[in-house]
C-alpha cells in the first residue's frame, strides 16, 4: 500500500540556517580587527628600536615621575620626593624643571608600579607631554637571567 501525501498537512521544516550568521559574524571580526587600531588614541612615545642603554651621566637629572600601585603620582625633584603629590602640582613643577635653554636634553620618565593602574600611568605620561615634555621614556626593571641563559619572571 502506497503512502498518501495530503496536500496542507507538511510538517514545518524546524532547523535554523547558522552559514549567514557566521558569515556576517565574521565580516564583523574584519571590519573590528582593521579599524580598532586607527582610532586608538594616546600620547606619543619614542620607541627604542634596539636594546636598551644605560642613561649617561652627562646628561642632566632625569625627570622621574612615579605612580604606585594605589595610583598616587611622586616627583623626583619635589621638595620631599617621598610625599605623593597631585597632578596639577606635578604639571607645575615639571614645567619648572624644563624651563631651560635645552629642555628637550633632559631625559623624562615614568615608573609605574606593575600592578598601578594603567590610566594612571597614561594620565601621568599626559601631563608630562602637556607640562613640555618632547619624549618620555618608561623605566622598568631589567629581567633576571639564570645560569643557562633562560630569562627568569620576577
Amino acid at each position: 500500500m502506497a503512502h498518501m501525501h495530503q496536500p496542507g498537512s507538511r510538517r514545518p521544516i524546524a532547523d535554523i540556517n547558522v552559514v549567514p550568521f557566521i558569515d556576517v559574524m565574521l565580516v564583523l571580526l574584519v571590519i573590528f580587527m582593521i579599524t580598532t587600531p586607527l582610532l586608538t588614541q594616546g600620547v606619543k612615545v619614542d620607541l627604542p628600536k634596539t636594546e636598551a642603554k644605560a642613561i649617561s651621566d652627562q646628561q642632566k637629572e632625569p625627570l622621574v615621575v612615579t605612580v604606585d600601585q594605589a595610583g598616587n603620582f611622586y616627583f623626583n625633584l619635589a621638595d620631599k620626593p617621598s610625599q605623593p603629590i597631585t597632578a596639577r602640582t606635578l604639571s607645575h613643577l615639571v614645567q619648572q624643571q624644563l624651563a631651560g635653554p635645552s629642555p628637550s636634553e633632559r631625559p623624562v620618565l615614568v615608573r609605574g608600579d606593575k600592578n598601578a593602574n594603567y590610566g594612571k600611568v597614561m594620565e601621568a605620561m599626559a601631563l608630562l607631554q602637556q607640562a613640555g615634555a618632547k619624549s618620555v621614556g618608561l623605566i622598568t626593571q631589567p629581567a633576571a637571567v639564570d645560569n643557562t641563559g633562560v630569562t627568569q619572571k620576577s
